[in-house]
């Protein structure tokens, strides 16, 4: 298992800080942020400098009912080996619905959807994890999902799911211990009880993130501090195994480097205290036959929160899942990265897995079936304003309609600044009541194209000046010969609107 140190979200808003704060051993980066060919400068710094580039893909719907889109695979290939990255990571969930399987059109969720833990799912998510392990040049991991929402009946806890996917498929883990906080308040699950059923030895790395609780629901915002619950579920974690690596997420508000900075040295304190636990719990166990075994002191842990942040080697190794290491050679035809055997002040050693899966017959055409309509009706029922399927929670259901609706508008004026620019104020309610009962069909830049074709359709925004800034700004985006954008010809353009009348 390759061992990662302590590291960070890359993203643009932050890079500067990035490449100033100090312990940075690897960054993760949005795959679909990323193009092959134009790797941003301050990350291809960061990557001359030594500092290991993760992909994180979001988009891939591995829990989905149909197989992964092998365009979607080779860009999230072409990735990792643009990056130079050692494993590449995804999700454990479902962000699309409808198409082919349920004779219906496609509907984007745009956003993470949990996969019932069923039979059903879990034998498909099975075949699309190969499929993507297939298709893949370095390991792949894959991440829990934080939740608003459960499934009527589940067959399995959230630890027994994740121990069957890495007992028949060999992949990775990605532990997201803010999501186990988040599946606490949301859907009352036990993380201690999380934790000890999952493999310990496949874990990848953790993510560790903050988040805020509104109205009884805890969201995984991104955009808030780390709370101390959140760093309650690191140490039990930690308390299990020493993780190869650990790393902070922040999406939005970002804060100061200064408050990053004291983030990530809470997250090392809480990984050396596990680890000195560990140490201690070693030599107790082995006793004066121990023999040079030294005591941990302050003095100690202080250096260990050292090594953490730097990516020390010489911190006590995790021993990699075998079954992950045999699969991975398997599959590339090269020796996996592994730590040495635990020394005798590790971490106790874990439960041993299988050497490697074994092949599975393909899954019925069925079974996708009966996965692709529940989800569908799911969806359609969160972005479409269809009736909801029986045996969910209609209050938690209409929590996540509006959180979806919520992250559209947000990316939306990502994808488009011109938009809440020119409608002010007025963005957000007029998005929400443009996004009611119109799913996601496309991506994001061709939804915030339909947007402002239903506006201008509607006669919106009201003032004439917003109107035709908002008619100019469709005609250069749209249709079947868009107009001119160099630079002389926008100019010319903002002249005449100038002229008549409008800003």
């Amino acid at each position: 298992m390759v061992r990662l140190g302590t590291g960070i979200g890359w993203r643009p808003e932050i890079a500067d800080d990035i490449a100033r704060l100090p312990g940075i051993d690897w960054v993760e980066v949005v795959a679909e942020n990323i193009c092959p060919d134009h790797v941003p400068d301050a990350l291809r710094l960061l990557r001359e400098r030594g500092t290991t580039v993760v992909p994180h893909g979001v988009s891939l719907g591995l829990g989905g009912a149909e197989r992964p889109e092998p365009g979607r695979l080779r860009a999230l290939a072409e990735r990792a080996e643009a990056l130079g990255s050692p494993l590449v990571t995804e999700h454990i969930a479902f962000v699309r619905a409808g198409g082919p399987l349920t004779a219906s059109p496609s509907i984007e969720a745009g956003h993470l959807l949990p996969v019932p833990r069923t039979r059903d799912a879990l034998d498909v998510l099975c075949e699309n994890v190969r499929i993507a392990q297939d298709a893949l040049p370095v390991p792949l991991a894959v991440e829990n999902i934080a939740a608003l929402i459960s499934w009527p009946g589940e067959e399995m806890t959230e630890g027994q799911f994740l121990a069957e996917l890495v007992e028949r498929t060999g992949v990775r883990l990605l532990i997201d211990v803010a999501n186990l906080h988040t599946n606490h308040v949301n859907r009352g699950e036990d993380p201690a009880k999380a934790l000890d059923e999952l493999p310990t030895s496949a874990i990848a790395y953790v993510h560790v993130a903050g988040g805020v609780e509104k109205d009884g629901v805890w969201h995984d915002s991104h955009a808030h501090p780390v709370t101390q619950p959140v760093l309650d579920v690191l140490a039990e974690l930690c308390a299990r195994t020493t993780p190869p690596g650990v790393l902070l997420e922040r999406d939005e508000d970002f804060p100061a480097a200064g408050e990053l900075a004291g983030e990530l040295d809470a997250i090392r304190a809480v990984t050396a205290a596990g680890a000195a636990g560990a140490a201690e719990a070693g030599m107790a166990t082995a006793g004066t036959a121990a023999g040079s075994a030294k005591p941990v002191t302050a003095a100690g842990a202080a250096e260990a929160v050292t090594a953490a942040g730097t990516g020390d080697e010489a911190a006590a190794p995790v021993r990699a899942s075998a079954a992950a290491d045999e699969a991975d050679k398997a599959r590339t035809g090269a020796d996996v990265p592994a730590a040495d055997a635990p020394a005798a002040d590790a971490p106790a050693p874990e439960t041993p897995l299988p050497d490697a899966p074994l092949p599975e017959a393909p899954v019925p055409d069925a079974v996708r079936e009966r996965l692709a309509l529940a989800q569908t009706a799911l969806l359609s029922a969160l972005v479409g304003g269809t009736p909801p399927p029986e045996g969910f929670d209609r209050r938690r259901l209409r929590v996540q309609s509006a959180a979806l609706t919520a992250k559209r508008a947000s990316v939306i004026a990502k994808v488009a600044p011109e938009l809440p620019e020119i409608l002010g104020t007025g963005y957000r309610p007029a998005f929400a009541r443009y996004a009611e009962g119109r799913p996601m069909t496309g991506g994001y830049r061709r939804d915030a194209l339909s947007f402002a074709e239903h506006l201008l359709a509607d006669g919106r925004p009201d003032g004439s000046a917003a109107r035709r800034r908002l008619t100019l700004w469709w005609q250069e985006r749209s249709g079947p010969a868009p107009l001119p954008s160099h630079p002389a010809a926008r100019f010319a353009r903002r002249v005449r609107l100038a002229l008549s009348g409008g800003r």
